[in-house]
């Protein structure tokens, strides 16, 4: 396993690659066999099924593939020559049991009945399959589609089936930030109700402690600015929705949050943000902390000062 970075994501060193220069001409697999003699066959075909030699910078899998001399070829004997690169997904951290991502906001975080593959479930599954096509990866929580912030999913379905049981032992903070519409008339405060879901997939607070789960909420406001406010938002409980009812319940929206009484959408997104995310690694019993830093809009709408 590769060290871990400052950032908290998995860094392979340049040691894990060798570069190994072409002398005449042949073709791919009986230059590795000739090359790697600590190798054989079958462990040589799995590091070009798995993306792990690449010509010119590039990852190639094709046992045929042609090589003249003057060419270089590289074996990453760590992991898979593949740049991630997604607009809607940054890996925070990754190891062999846990995979840490930022989720844009507008990204599912798994599928839904009219989206199977656009959703960071999908994506980060793809993932971890150019590693290990038989890499699999099972999802610990969720984010609302317009929220953005902090998901974690595991590596192994044992591991997935541990967190979620004792989940209140392994998660230690669950931090958002939002904007409401209108300044919360009490400072700080903590909100309590007994949530349910109704059939039009509406959910709201209810009298009935059988029904309904109960939600626990605790808020700070940060700052404001006319009609909005920067509220800190602790979850004591993850229920569905449980920020966005909690708020529009108080008397003030999140801004863009239309199916909870919004009236304004000034970021064209759902203003509500998962900044801190801390939990003990269920293996390595280590204190885990992820933060992120807070939008920038989230900020100028909620502020007098210049944001720079």
């Amino acid at each position: 396993m590769g060290r871990q970075g400052r950032n908290g994501s998995r860094h392979f060193t340049a040691d894990n690659i060798k570069s190994y220069p072409v002398q005449e001409e042949t073709t791919l697999l009986p230059f590795l066999l000739q090359t790697l003699k600590d190798k054989n066959r079958t462990e040589i075909k799995a590091l070009l099924g798995y993306r792990h030699v690449a010509i010119k910078g590039k990852a190639v899998t094709q046992f045929d593939t042609p090589l003249m001399p003057g060419d270089t070829v590289e074996v990453n004997f760590g992991r898979s020559f593949y740049k991630f690169n997604n607009p809607q997904v940054k890996v925070l951290y990754e190891d062999e049991w846990l995979l840490v991502i930022e989720k844009a906001s507008g990204l599912l975080s798994v599928a839904n009945a009219t989206s199977k593959e656009k959703n960071a479930f999908h994506i980060m599954q793809d993932y971890v399959k150019h590693d290990n096509p038989k890499a699999e990866l099972y999802v610990c929580h969720r984010l609302d589609q317009y929220t953005s912030g902090i998901l974690m999913f595991a590596k192994n379905q044992d591991l997935q089936m541990e967190l979620r049981e004792n989940w209140d032992f392994y998660i230690k903070e669950r931090r958002y930030i939002c904007v409401t519409e209108r300044v919360p008339e009490v400072p700080e405060d903590e909100i309590r109700s007994y949530l349910e879901e109704n059939d039009r997939m509406q959910v709201h607070s209810t009298d009935n402690d059988v029904k309904g789960k109960l939600a626990i909420t605790h808020y700070r406001v940060m700052q404001s600015r006319g009609r909005y406010a920067l509220v800190d938002v602790e979850i004591m409980t993850g229920r569905k929705n449980q920020i966005r009812v909690h708020m529009a319940e108080m008397g003030c929206p999140i801004a863009g949050d239309m199916k909870y009484g919004a009236e304004t959408n000034p970021g064209r997104r759902l203003m509500l943000h998962n900044y801190r995310f801390s939990f003990v690694h269920p293996v390595s019993g280590e204190l885990m902390r992820f933060s992120l830093s807070v939008p920038q809009l989230f900020r100028k709408l909620t502020s007098n000062e210049p944001v720079r």
